[in-house]
C-alpha cells in the first residue's frame, strides 16, 4: 500500500495512529495481541453510503501494522498486516456506545469528532444494510467501494442490527431475522473464498451453504480488490454442530449401561448424514471451480510439508518424538502414490464450521485456515484434508467431556478407565457413519493413504497449538498420534 491521495483513498494523517494501537489490543478479532507492532499507515478508503440527517458519518479505514518482533524477509520486507475499521462519527459524544470509543480528533472541513467502531452501532449498521438493499438493482459505489448482490432475495430494509460477541478472527452482524453481515477485520488483495466459494455454491443453488446475498470490495488506486464484508441468510434456529456432538457425548455418559448406538442422543444418523453433505459440496466445488490430476511431484511436495511440519512440531512438543518414525512412515506412503486430486476444499473444516437446521446440514466460513497466507488458501488441496478435519473433531468432541467428567472424580481410577472406553466407543461409532457416508462405502486404497497422512498432519497442528494455547488439553491430540503410531 502507497502513500498519497486518490479519489479512492486518502491517508488519514490527521487522526493520532496511538488510537488504533489501544483499540486493537482490547479487541477479541486482533490477531497480533502480545506482539511489539506500530501502526504505520491509516488509510480513509470511503464513506458508506445510506447516511440519514442526524445519524453518523460512517467511514471505513484500513489500518496497516508492522510487527518489531520478526525479521525482516529476504527482500528487505518486515511483517505486516493489514485490519479493516470502520468507523462512526459523532460531532458529540455517545454514551450508549463508550464500550466501543476509539478516539476524538478534528476532522478536517467539520471540526470535532467521536470516532467510534461502526459495528457496535445500530445507526451506523444501518446505513451498510440501506447500501445492501439499494444495490439490488446494481452495485452501489462509493469512492472505491462497491456493494453488490446476488438476485433472489428482497433484504429487510427495516432489520435491526445487532452485534455477534463470540467470533474472534471476524465480526458478524444480524439484520433482525432476516441476513447477517460477516465484516472481515485482517484483509488482504484479492478474492476471499468466503465470498466466492459462497457466491459460486448460491448460484449453484446448494442446499448446504447459507445463501450468500451480497458483498462489499474496495479497489485501490492499483485495481487491486479487497473483499471487506458478506451479506448471507441468516439461519436463525441452526444449531452449531459442535455444541449438538457435546451434548450427545453427555447424553452417552449419563447411561453407564447402555451402548452408545442405544441411547437416545446417538449422533450417528448425523454424522452420516453431514457425510453426505459434505460429499455433495465437494462434488458442487468440482463443478465450479478448478480441479484436476496431479502426478507424483505434487504428491512428493505434499509429503515433504508433512514432514517439514512435523519437524518443526518437534522442536515445540519432544512428547512426539517416539512416534516421528509412525508418521514418517505415514507421509512416506503420500509420496508413494503416483498422483493426487486436488480441488477447491473447505480448507479449516472441523464440527465448529457446521450447523444443524430444520432442513438439514450447513458448512459454514470457507475462508480457509486463518493462520495461511490468502495465497496459500486459494489453492486447491485434497477433498480428505477437510474429511480429515472432521474426523479429528469426531475424536475432539469425547475427549473434552471425557475430561470434564473426570473432574468430578479425579482420584477414581475406575471411573477413569470407563469414561476413556466410552468417549472412543462414540468417537469410533460417529467416524465410521461419517466416513462411510461421504466415501459411498469403502474408501480406495489411495484414499485411505491420502486420509491417513492427513489425519496424522492434523494431529501433530493440534499437539502444537494446545501446548501453546491450552496445555492441560495436550493430550488429547498425542493420544491420537499415539493411536496412529500403533496402527
Amino acid at each position: 500500500m502507497t502513500h498519497g491521495e486518490s479519489a479512492d483513498h486518502i491517508d488519514a494523517d490527521h487522526i493520532d495512529a496511538q488510537v488504533f494501537v489501544t483499540y486493537l489490543e482490547k479487541t477479541r478479532w486482533f490477531g497480533g495481541k502480545g506482539r511489539p507492532f506500530e501502526v504505520t499507515a491509516v488509510r480513509r478508503i470511503g464513506d458508506v453510503p445510506g447516511s440519514v440527517e442526524g445519524g453518523p458519518r460512517v467511514v471505513d479505514h484500513l489500518v496497516e501494522l508492522t510487527y518489531g518482533d520478526a525479521p525482516a524477509s529476504p527482500g528487505g520486507a518486515a511483517e505486516k498486516e493489514v485490519y479493516q475499521v470502520p468507523l462512526a462519527l459523532y460531532a458529540e459524544p455517545e454514551s450508549r456506545l463508550d464500550h466501543a470509543f476509539i478516539g476524538w480528533w478534528e476532522e478536517p472541513g467539520a471540526g470535532w469528532v467521536h470516532a467510534y467502531d461502526a459495528l457496535h452501532d445500530r445507526e451506523a449498521m444501518a446505513c451498510w444494510l440501506r447500501s445492501f438493499v439499494a444495490a439490488a438493482q446494481e452495485p452501489v459505489r462509493s469512492h472505491g467501494l462497491t456493494f453488490s448482490r446476488l438476485p433472489g432475495h428482497d433484504l429487510d430494509a427495516e432489520g435491526v442490527a445487532s452485534l455477534f460477541t463470540g467470533e474472534q478472527s471476524n465480526s458478524s452482524v444480524a439484520f433482525g431475522e432476516d441476513s447477517i453481515m460477516k465484516v472481515f477485520r485482517k484483509v488482504t488483495a484479492g478474492p476471499n473464498p468466503d465470498v466466492t466459494v459462497h457466491e459460486a455454491l448460491t448460484r449453484a443453488g446448494s442446499e448446504h451453504v447459507a445463501a450468500l446475498y451480497g458483498w462489499l470490495t474496495w479497489t485501490d488506486p492499483d485495481g487491486e480488490e479487497y473483499h471487506l464484508a458478506m451479506l448471507q441468510q441468516f439461519l436463525r434456529t441452526a444449531t452449531d454442530g459442535w455444541d449438538l456432538a457435546l451434548s450427545s457425548v453427555r447424553n452417552l455418559f449419563s447411561e453407564a449401561d447402555l451402548h452408545a448406538h442405544e441411547v437416545g442422543g446417538d449422533f450417528a444418523a448425523e454424522s452420516a448424514r453431514l457425510g453426505e453433505s459434505l460429499r455433495e459440496v465437494h462434488e458442487a466445488l468440482r463443478d465450479h471451480f478448478p480441479a484436476e490430476r496431479r502426478g507424483a511431484d505434487h504428491t512428493r511436495e505434499l509429503a515433504a510439508g508433512m514432514r517439514a511440519r512435523l519437524d518443526a512440531a518437534l522442536e515445540v512438543v519432544p512428547e512426539l518424538a517416539q512416534h516421528a518414525d509412525a508418521l514418517r512412515a505415514a507421509y512416506d506412503a503420500v509420496a508413494a502414490l503416483d498422483g493426487v486430486d486436488v480441488q477447491q476444499v473447505h480448507g479449516d473444516l472441523h464440527l465448529g464450521q457446521t450447523l444443524r437446521t430444520a432442513l438439514g446440514w450447513k458448512i459454514v466460513d470457507f475462508e480457509g485456515e486463518p493462520a495461511k497466507p490468502l495465497a496459500d488458501r486459494l489453492l486447491p488441496d485434497s477433498p480428505w484434508r477437510d474429511v480429515a478435519g472432521m474426523l479429528r473433531s469426531f475424536d475432539y468432541a469425547p475427549r473434552v467431556v471425557e475430561r470434564q467428567s473426570a473432574d468430578l472424580s479425579p482420584d477414581d481410577d475406575e471411573v477413569a478407565t470407563q469414561l476413556a472406553y466410552r468417549a472412543e466407543e462414540w468417537a469410533h461409532r460417529n467416524r465410521n457413519h461419517f466416513l462411510t457416508a461421504y466415501a459411498g462405502g469403502e474408501p480406495t486404497p489411495e484414499q485411505q493413504v491420502l486420509l491417513a497422512a492427513y489425519v496424522a498432519d492434523k494431529a501433530v497442528y493440534e499437539t502444537v497449538y494446545e501446548t501453546r494455547n491450552r496445555p492441560g488439553w495436550v493430550s488429547i491430540p498425542l493420544e491420537a498420534v499415539a493411536r496412529i503410531g500403533a496402527s
